[in-house]
């Protein structure tokens, strides 16, 4: 009888254990995250019932890897993200974790996102190096470098956005052309605002470049960015160098630019 009692326990006991993995693992189900930099504002989660109807969908949250303290039993709920000290431009990951056959919804999934392009406060080119800094940046997104060419403003460069809310100075190498150089740079936030440094310019006084075409070539006096379009205005080649291999196009009209001219020639 004796035996038969103990038994009877450890079966309950393999019973109960039987159960509770099998709740963890109806609970471990899926995961929603919301990746940005710190922008200031808290992240507002719409939470509905579990499907058992029994407790509500999301059962945890963590932000950077630390669970929240934040009271998540409810049909709503915020993730305070101003007790963990953060900055604005800090990176920020909020993993919100649910059960199966449902899905909490962030209600502003863009509190992550770069509010505002970041403030110029200077910019200079010399000796083909472009150097200018920022102030007030609130996230890491693109810095674009454009130069004036060919009637137009041309991308020439590109460097990543430290996204620190303090001055932060940058330097990209550009290509100068003869003559007048003028560059700006160039920020987009993500409701596609753009702001606009303001142009810096160098003179190089080196001789205007020519160039000379053949049947098979185009060859330039000098190093030179290039971009060869059609009569359509399609673009066939693009570059930089002192020759161009041209015996795979076809005949007719084509248009050249190049150093800071433009020209045209006839492919026979």
């Amino acid at each position: 009888m004796r035996i038969g009692l103990l038994t009877m326990k450890k079966l309950l006991e393999i019973i109960v254990l039987s159960l509770m993995v099998a709740t963890v693992s109806q609970v471990k189900a899926e995961e929603l995250v919301v990746k940005g930099t710190y922008q200031g504002e808290n992240i507002y989660v719409r939470n509905p019932f579990a499907p058992s109807g029994v407790g509500f969908c999301a059962y945890e949250v963590t932000v950077n890897g630390m669970i929240t303290t934040d009271e998540i039993n409810s049909s709503a709920f915020e993730v305070d993200l101003s007790v963990y000290g953060f900055v604005v431009g800090d990176e920020v990951s909020v993993a919100i974790k649910y059960k199966d056959d449902c899905v909490p919804m962030v209600l502003n999934s863009d509190a992550l996102k770069v509010k505002t392009p970041a403030k110029f406060e200077s910019i200079a080119v010399k000796n083909g190096v472009l150097t200018f800094s920022t102030s007030g940046e609130t996230g890491s997104i693109p810095f674009i470098v454009e130069q004036f060419r060919w009637n137009k403003w041309v991308k020439v460069g590109e460097v990543r956005g430290k996204g620190k809310n303090r001055p932060n100075d940058y330097e990209v190498k550009v290509r100068t052309h003869t003559g007048p150089n003028k560059f700006r740079v160039r920020q987009t936030d993500n409701k596609k605002i753009s702001v606009y440094s303001k142009e810096a310019v160098a003179l190089v006084t080196d001789p205007p470049i020519t160039f000379k075409v053949t049947d098979n070539s185009i060859t330039f006096s000098a190093e030179t960015m290039y971009e060869i379009y059609d009569q359509y205005g399609g673009i066939v080649f693009k570059g930089y160098g002192t020759n161009i291999n041209i015996s795979g196009l076809t005949k007719g009209k084509y248009y050249l630019n190049f150093d800071n001219s433009q020209g045209d020639f006839t492919k026979k």
